[in-house]
């Protein structure tokens, strides 16, 4: 795919050039557009900044991509004019995190199937060799994929699934090199290392092999929407575009998946929205048999499925708001034939479950904070693994084996670093695999102190907040704080350890994040007392958070900082409009600020989804509660706090033109000279840069925008 960058066109932007020492700022032109919608009309003098696929791909542009593309740019180049004086500190940063960093790391190995697979870094390597050993640690290493000689001269690379067939010979995997979710599924034999002419474009990325070693299914997305909407079947060695479409899904709120159980006895269809699941099942050994419905779909039920022996195994929210176990026979799978393993609880939340041959393990939440609970099959006796930090992230992964009595787990907490554990369920003995290095030599984690706090919101809400420092911080009201969180589609923010972080924090900087509604961390409550008509609970009780920081003297207005991202990017537009004399600086990263225009375009990406999420602005009663918070819509005269902007031009989830018409709309109006900065990456979309080493460039921007404001220079 071609991008075409071209000079900064005059007759839409003023000078960047110096004018008594000043940098001017880029000034977009205005195209008035009226929206009218339920009788209300908005203008929207910045819509000719929406470009469509085919204007971004064009190799030769029209008009109205020349003039975005110079708006961009203009955009960039002034960022890089104001930071300039910032570039020493920025190349400090930059030093500082990729040299806490090791470089020659190595995944701990996870045992499939008689292998055990890993990926490991070289030296000053942004990408990693994909590998595997038969049998255990002492077999020959086989690279199967090898990253950095595959995104050689790549602007940006990405692997998305990686699918091992059952005999073990096969390796189907897929590529994204625009950042935009769309990735092209190609196959290796690894015994000869032949790459297959089979290509498989426009997925989303996974891969389930049948048991045959021979038939793949996996995911087709909308070309318009990305929405994932049909299962193909692929046979290795027939033409692509003979694939049989076995599902598509015709409701457009759904999206699709397709993956295998862990028992490798089927495949499974999974068909999604925000409030109802419905899947469909295989028998893996015979891709060319007859689906199965597990349960028709109904408005407001949730399930999903696991199997283990003569079960099915289903984690629903049927009568159990925050979701209960049940098992039901193979061949009886509607909800009449559901009978419970664990009950539902008002004060506990059922997150997850993994099954293995002589025990159950299931992860809950409660009071906002990840237990693991053992149970075993044989006598129904039970324990929870025990946990000291005051705030802290507990995780099952990498078990893909019944027959063992170890769980592999994950921990960290804002002083631990991410450690890799395997868990005997039957002695309760733990064994540390691995703990993330911090390297320079500096760190300890006896140097810094966390607390978990509760602070009363506005509606008396108990709301967790997280926070990390280096000891000696002195609670005056003088020390700065960046406030981060996300709130929205249940998504739990759980503290966890980052040496990136280490950087603000060794300059006084405090980290905290706030566990807002919007979120799960509470329970299901949690999540919906913070979505659709009561969406303003997530800005308020983020504006709380940050006025109990400064009643309590953690800081004060003017060094108390805010960060969050996409969804949490609409969080920080809300209160930069809500609450702007609260903060001093604010980073909005590929931020969801044009609600209403986003919500009202069903050929966006992910729109038609979510409405169960921020509501149908086509109804009325959704459309005046979306505009008042709509962060571009309530932009006003008055004074704003500094500002840095992210976005990604092939963003597919939060369109560029959503925080270019918001950084144009805010330098228009915001009456006072505090910074603002936008930052879009021409070369990336969603997750900005991919590769190891290159993101943390954007990194040390975000922070060096933070540490000048506080008048720390190096």
């Amino acid at each position: 795919m071609s991008k075409i960058f071209y000079p900064i066109a005059a007759i839409i932007l003023a000078s960047c050039s110096t004018t008594d020492n000043m940098i001017q700022a880029p000034q977009a032109k205005k195209i008035e557009k009226t929206i009218t919608t339920h009788g209300d009309s908005r203008v929207d003098n910045y819509f000719w900044m929406r470009l469509s696929d085919e204007q971004k791909e064009a190799e030769t542009p029209d008009a109205q991509t020349k003039d975005v593309l110079d708006y961009l740019n203009a955009e960039n180049d002034y960022l890089e004019q104001v930071m300039k004086p910032t570039e020493g500190l920025q190349e400090t940063l930059y030093e500082e995190i990729v040299g806490r960093i090791k470089q020659d790391d190595q995944s701990v190995p996870v045992k499939v199937n008689g292998y055990l697979y890993y990926s490991r870094f070289e030296e000053g390597q942004d990408y990693p060799l994909m590998c595997r050993k038969k049998g255990n640690k002492n077999g020959l290493e086989e690279v199967l994929l090898n990253m950095p000689e595959m995104a050689k001269d790549q602007s940006y690379f990405s692997v998305g699934g990686q699918s091992i067939s059952e005999n073990n010979q096969l390796l189907a995997y897929s590529v994204d090199l625009v950042s935009r979710r769309q990735y092209t599924i190609h196959f290796k034999n690894l015994v000869t290392g032949e790459l297959y002419s089979d290509e498989i474009q426009n997925t989303t990325g996974g891969i389930t092999w049948a048991n045959d070693n021979k038939t793949v299914f996996y995911t087709k997305q909308d070309p318009v929407t990305l929405r994932s909407n049909q299962i193909y079947k692929h046979v290795l060695g027939t033409p692509v575009d003979q694939d049989i479409l076995v599902y598509e899904e015709a409701d457009e709120t759904f999206g699709c998946s397709v993956y295998k159980t862990k028992s490798r006895k089927f495949i499974i269809i999974a068909c999604y929205q925000t409030l109802s699941t419905e899947y469909r099942f295989l028998d893996a050994d015979d891709p060319n048999g007859t689906w199965k419905i597990f349960q028709e779909r109904e408005r407001n039920l949730e399930y999903s499925v696991d199997h283990f022996g003569d079960n099915f195994y289903v984690t629903t929210n049927l009568d159990a708001k925050n979701f209960r176990l049940m098992k039901t026979p193979l061949d009886k799978t509607e909800k009449s034939n559901w009978t419970e393993v664990i009950g539902h609880r008002e004060d506990v939340y059922l997150e997850d479950i993994d099954i293995f041959k002589n025990q159950l393990v299931v992860t809950e939440r409660k009071n906002g904070l990840i237990e693991l609970r053992i149970i075993k099959w044989a006598d129904k006796s039970e324990y929870y693994i025990e946990f000291n930090d005051p705030a802290y992230t507990a995780y099952t992964f990498s078990n893909p084996e019944f027959d063992t009595d170890i769980l592999r787990f994950g921990y960290t907490s804002l002083t631990t670093p991410q450690t890799t554990y395997d868990y005997n369920m039957n002695s309760k003995a733990k064994e540390m695999l691995k703990q993330q290095e911090v390297l320079g030599g500096k760190f300890s984690p006896d140097n810094y102190t966390s607390e978990r706090i509760m602070v009363t919101a506005r509606d008396g809400a108990q709301v967790p907040v997280s926070i990390v420092y280096k000891k000696g911080f002195k609670r005056d009201g003088n020390a700065p704080i960046l406030l981060y969180a996300y709130g929205s589609y249940g998504y739990s923010m759980d503290p966890t350890f980052s040496s990136i972080r280490l950087s603000l924090l060794d300059r006084g900087f405090a980290f905290a994040i706030a566990h807002i509604r919007g979120g799960q961390e509470m329970g299901r409550d949690w999540y919906e007392n913070g979505k659709l008509l009561k969406k303003k609970n997530t800005f308020y009780d983020f504006i709380d958070c940050g006025k109990y920081l400064v009643e309590n003297k953690y800081t004060s207005t003017d060094h108390l900082y805010a960060q969050g991202g996409s969804a949490g990017g609409l969080l920080m537009g809300a209160i930069s409009n809500m609450a702007p004399e609260l903060w001093n600086g604010v980073i909005a990263q590929v931020p969801f600020v044009d609600v209403v225009s986003t919500m009202l375009d069903e050929s966006i990406p992910l729109t038609t989804g979510e409405f169960d999420e921020w509501g149908n602005p086509k109804e009325k009663v959704y459309y005046d509660y979306m505009k008042s918070y709509s962060p571009y819509d309530n932009i006003e005269k008055k004074d704003y706090p500094n500002l840095l902007i992210t976005t990604g031009y092939w963003d597919s989830q939060v369109q560029y033109w959503e925080p270019a018409k918001w950084i144009a709309k805010l330098r228009e109006l915001k009456t006072n000279d505090n910074q603002l900065l936008m930052r879009c990456n021409m070369d990336v979309g969603h997750g900005g840069a991919s590769g190891r080493f290159k993101r943390y460039r954007e990194v040390a921007i975000d922070y060096s925008f933070l540490l000048q404001l506080e008048g720390i220079g190096k």
